[in-house]
């Protein structure tokens, strides 16, 4: 059955981040996942991650001012470079993690801006980041994001990103399906997943509306881990979730599951 990991950015966010590993591990977590790492040292996450026996499924490439808005810079032009230094930066931080796959936000197109150049860059960018990550033995992942919560967000669809990395001509590039958005954007979550689940690297969840636990919303989600099992999928599902109340008390989806393996993923 699904493995689940826990977010760390968006879950136990009650204790400073640093204290969030052992509350993921003692909730029956194996494996976690986050935005990003780059505010500490990639050994001290390491410690964390070998004191409560935990996985580093994935985390996010540098996206740029995160703070100010920005949430990715693989489209823009002007900044190659950085997003170049900033691959190699994740690099080091997923070997020092042990983690195999590595998300790029791929940024908000800006206004006025000129599509096709753009799609350029992207194309440029992430065929770049692919071969650097497979030369290090990791996945590039990229992830569509619904334009309700990130407006003006460049990828929005599973299509989008099938094609995109058709463009790239690339064997290391795989899709992050993030249910969440993908129900926002165009539904149909049980045949898109099935019909592209080669192409299909990464799952996250979160109900809709509101982004809260499973449970919460219109989601399926017996169904949908269900149906997972049925294809054959066997990677993580990153639990991406803003809890409604707290943490602890929103977990009892998973309790109720229990017959659900989380502790490994292939």
């Amino acid at each position: 059955m699904p493995a689940f990991c826990a977010n760390l950015t968006m879950m136990f966010t009650e204790v400073p981040f640093m204290d969030r590993f052992a509350l993921a591990a003692k909730a029956g977590f194996r494996g976690v996942e986050y935005l990003f790492p780059y505010d500490f040292e990639p050994g001290d996450l390491a410690d964390q991650l070998k004191v409560h026996s935990l996985s580093q499924v994935l985390h996010n490439l540098p996206a740029g001012n995160w703070a100010a808005g920005e949430r990715g810079i693989a489209i823009l032009p002007d900044r190659v470079d950085e997003f170049q230094d900033g691959v190699d930066k994740a690099i080091v931080y997923a070997k020092t993690l042990g983690c195999g796959q590595l998300n790029c936000l791929v940024g908000v197109a800006p206004a006025g801006a000129d599509h096709a150049l753009l799609e350029r860059t992207l194309v440029s960018n992430l065929s770049f980041a692919a071969a650097r990550l497979k030369a290090a033995g990791i996945k590039l992942l990229i992830e569509p994001i619904n334009t309700i919560d990130i407006p003006g967000f460049y990828l929005n669809t599973t299509q989008q990103a099938l094609d995109l990395i058709t463009k790239t001509g690339s064997d290391n590039i795989f899709v992050q399906y993030d249910i969440y958005h993908m129900q926002i954007m165009e539904g149909d979550l049980a045949r898109t997943i099935e019909r592209n689940l080669k192409s299909i690297a990464h799952v996250q969840l979160a109900d809709n509306p509101g982004r809260h636990e499973p449970g919460t919303g219109e989601i399926n989600y017996p169904f949908l881990f269900s149906h997972l099992d049925r294809i054959g999928y066997r990677g993580w599902v990153g639990c991406e979730y803003k809890p409604a109340t707290t943490t602890e008390a929103g977990l009892g989806w998973l309790k109720t599951v229990s017959k659900f393996d989380h502790s490994t993923a292939a």
